[in-house]
């Protein structure tokens, strides 16, 4: 097990996803990228023949990333798979008001988030996310047909992109954007900072469903490029990794309080009405914590009181659930058709497509970094 010391993160930031960052070029230096992004949209789904025409170097890269790792154990995928399905609505709550807020309090992962996607559509960050976690957990994900390989192989290419982008343009103040560390520090908003959402909302979990969870989410880590042996095991390894990285990296920045307005608003948009607005910004400050809250100007409301009894109705629907096979059955069917209905108001119907950007418009661009917050002394940090 890695010692999580400065040095070894450090270590982790000066690496990027040398497959993708090398086929990224080729098809950069080839003037490739146009056909690749128009041809890529016919390419969906695994076992799908590539269209003709693709041009060599993305045809080289979709060969090699076509299957997934040799080592997966496919008991635990299929136990993470019914997690998803026995808590689909409240992963979708914790994604959206748990783990994007949770990137937005790292400042330069908002910086890199408002330089990659317009501000003004929020939305599309949202349904790129939902939509990809949708794929992952169907049960032909892996199989000819699924839609999950075809969409992560896309997504690798474009932080590949995107690396080269800000580098090529001198618009990042580090070595490699998007880098190992801040890629598994990503891999752990989606999954424990999302398991960390679900205990403090009350969902009753497993100790075996949560580490299929993040079994699952490692797998993933791995077909987007992070390389296996940085990955933490298990969830205790991976408590250690991400309290060092939010410790060495979180606090207030302008980009991480307006990405945070931007998602209230998008929600508050898609509840109906205004009467209950303030529960989107009162679910999140619940659930991040006030700390975090603060940083990212999460307005302050008479329903942070209020929430607080959200663990108690969960308790009576679990309770519900608990009645017998028919109950849990109803539940998981209720809560899938509410995941797609959220899903579906983000994408307007639309299936999202990962393409290459050839350019970062200005408008994308990155302010100057701002002051980072100083952690506590090391020794006042949990082991």
């Amino acid at each position: 097990m890695p010692e999580y010391t400065d040095e070894y993160m450090d270590g982790l930031r000066l690496k990027g996803d040398a497959l993708a960052d090398a086929t990224v070029a080729a098809l950069f230096e080839g003037g490739d990228v146009g056909k690749y992004n128009t041809l890529s949209r016919w390419f969906a789904t695994s076992g799908q023949p590539l269209p003709e025409g693709l041009p060599t170097a993305a045809r080289d890269y979709l060969a090699a990333t076509a299957t997934p790792p040799e080592w997966i154990d496919w008991a635990m995928m299929e136990q993470a798979r019914q997690f998803f399905i026995d808590n689909d609505v409240h992963i979708s709550t914790a994604l959206s008001f748990a783990a994007m807020p949770a990137c937005y309090v790292v400042p330069h992962i908002a910086a890199l988030l408002s330089a990659t996607h317009s501000l003004a559509y929020p939305a599309r960050r949202m349904a790129e996310t939902g939509q990809f976690t949708v794929y992952l957990l169907q049960p032909n994900a892996f199989e000819a047909g699924g839609r999950f390989l075809p969409a992560a192989q896309k997504v690798r290419l474009l932080h590949a992109s995107i690396r080269r982008h800000l580098k090529e343009e001198d618009r990042w103040p580090e070595p490699v954007p998007i880098c190992q560390e801040d890629m598994l520090g990503g891999l752990m908003m989606f999954s424990l900072q999302v398991l960390d959402a679900l205990h403090r909302m009350g969902v009753h979990i497993t100790t075996e469903g949560a580490e299929a969870y993040y079994y699952a989410w490692r797998v993933v880590g791995v077909i987007l490029g992070c390389d296996l042996e940085s990955i933490p095991a298990d969830l205790r390894e991976a408590r250690r990794f991400s309290d060092r990285y939010m410790m060495r990296h979180m606090g207030p920045s302008p980009e991480g309080a307006h990405l945070t307005r931007q998602l209230i608003e998008m929600y508050e948009q898609v509840v109906p009405g205004t009467l209950l607005d303030p529960i989107v910004p009162a679910l999140i400050r619940f659930l991040i914590g006030d700390t975090a809250a603060d940083w990212l100007k999460v307005p302050r409301s008479r329903w942070d009181s209020v929430i607080r009894v959200g663990p108690a109705l969960l308790g009576i629907l679990e309770r519900f659930e608990d009645r017998g096979p028919w109950a849990a059955q109803l539940s998981d069917r209720i809560g899938g058709l509410v995941t797609l209905l959220e899903l579906s108001s983000l994408t307007r119907g639309r299936v999202m497509h990962y393409a290459i950007p050839q350019e970062l418009k200005a408008d994308f661009g990155i302010p100057s970094p701002t002051a980072r917050w100083t952690p506590p002394p090391p020794s006042l940090v949990q082991p």
